[in-house]
């Protein structure tokens, strides 16, 4: 990619890091000077929490933030790949001077090819900036590879190593970039993630404690509603909600990655998805609701969806066969078996329907357990979740009522993450 093959001179031009002997820009330099799109003040944030009942969990605002567009050069999935990837910082301004731990955050999964989390409209963004940077905590969250303003081809999705890369490398751009736009950090950095950003800081925690332990002082992680346990996911008999959007992503995901999971699309996918669904994820326009509206992807029960979509011989083989390619591709990507030297909080809602707690994070725990790791422990939100959000303060019952549907369609993806969130803030409080 020449686009990314700057000079030394012309590097120093966009506060970029030391070249060396190569001409790709280094991991975590800057592609374009840091851009301030907006300061969001204090009043602004304390109006939208208490509109939204946000502020409940986030508490009102100490800080201004300053939303902060990142470009930095990172690796692709596959070993001398040279590319790049966007993301936002979001700086605690006004009153707030004093050094800040730096929260990187990895989002959740997105299948809309344009979206910048450099977007103070953005849902995602606004949460992140009250619940920590307006609490005095700097973030950076990365929009991963293939998104956004990055050229890389395709985006690596659950691909741990990659996910890892992405991660660690915006908090290399946020260093980059902290004196340009008036952020003191204190070096101490924490990692968490929600749902498939779950998986991607608790492996990108992995990484920086493995591979860079003098580079970063890593306090603590926390790791939310994330499929850790992907191969014993492929066990379940019955589909998990979504399941027409994650697992074809993973599916074609792993194939370029890999180029084991198949041979021919047709033996995978059933018409008239096998003619398209290689390119589908991230969509340049559609999102989850088009995708299904439109047709482009089967709507139904999850598991009238997975049928619509999947030949029959491959669903069956993966979930039975410890040979299936894509179950040997999962166990590539499984998080079970490392240890984390910092502290680590995992969280869910038992009542999840789309990353079931029983087979990631209580799985997920039960593996640190066996190995006696004694700095990780586990939360269930789901009893604030039923209160705040159930028929009543239970959870809807009646699988045929228009409340489960509502309920169960919104657990994962609106009702869950403040929960979690501000669970990770409270450990993030005590190392900071």
């Amino acid at each position: 990619m020449t686009y990314f093959r700057l000079t030394c001179v012309a590097a120093a031009a966009v506060l970029l890091v030391a070249c060396g002997g190569s001409d790709d820009p280094a991991r975590g330099a800057l592609i374009d000077p840091p851009a301030t799109l907006t300061t969001l003040t204090v009043a602004q944030i304390d109006a939208a929490t208490a509109s939204s009942g946000l502020q409940a969990l986030s508490g009102k605002a100490k800080c201004d933030v300053k939303v902060v567009s990142l470009n930095y050069a990172t690796v692709g999935a596959k070993s001398g790949e040279s590319t790049n990837a966007s993301g936002v910082m979001l700086v605690p301004a006004g009153t707030c001077t004093t050094a800040a731990p730096l929260v990187a955050y990895a989002k959740g999964t997105d299948v809309q090819k344009p979206r910048t989390l450099a977007n103070p409209q953005d849902n995602e963004t606004f949460l992140l900036a009250a619940m920590y940077a307006a609490q005095g905590y700097a973030v950076v969250a990365t929009d991963y590879l293939g998104f956004a303003k990055s050229g890389y081809s395709y985006h690596p999705y659950l691909h741990a190593d990659s996910e890892a890369t992405s991660v660690v490398d915006s908090v290399r751009a946020a260093r980059n970039a902290a004196s340009s736009v008036g952020a003191t950090l204190s070096g101490k950095v924490m990692f968490t993630g929600y749902s498939q950003g779950g998986h991607s800081s608790m492996a990108a925690q992995r990484a920086a404690e493995r591979d860079y332990g003098t580079e970063f002082n890593v306090v603590a992680g926390a790791h939310l509603a994330g499929p850790y346990n992907l191969s014993g996911s492929l066990r379940i008999p019955d589909a998990i909600a979504g399941v027409q959007f994650f697992v074809p992503y993973l599916v074609t995901s792993w194939q370029k990655v890999y180029g084991t999971v198949y041979t021919d699309v047709k033996d995978v996918f059933k018409a008239p998805y096998s003619g398209y669904i290689e390119n589908l994820l991230p969509h340049p326009t559609l999102n989850y609701t088009t995708l299904v509206t439109t047709g482009t992807l089967p709507s139904g029960t999850p598991n009238q969806a997975r049928d619509a979509l999947f030949q029959s011989a491959f669903t069956t083989g993966s979930q039975t066969s410890t040979t299936h390619p894509l179950y040997l591709a999962a166990k590539k990507n499984d998080l079970l078996g490392w240890t984390p030297k910092a502290r680590v909080m995992l969280c869910g809602g038992v009542g999840d329907p789309t990353v079931p707690p029983a087979v990631h994070q209580s799985v997920m725990k039960a593996d640190f357990d066996s190995r006696g790791v004694t700095n990780v422990t586990s939360v269930d939100v789901d009893a604030a979740i039923q209160a705040t959000y159930g028929p009543g303060g239970k959870a809807p019952t009646d699988p045929n009522s228009a409340a489960f549907a509502t309920y169960y369609s919104n657990y994962h993806g609106t009702y869950e993450p403040p929960f979690c969130h501000a669970q990770a803030k409270a450990v993030f409080d005590t190392v900071k």
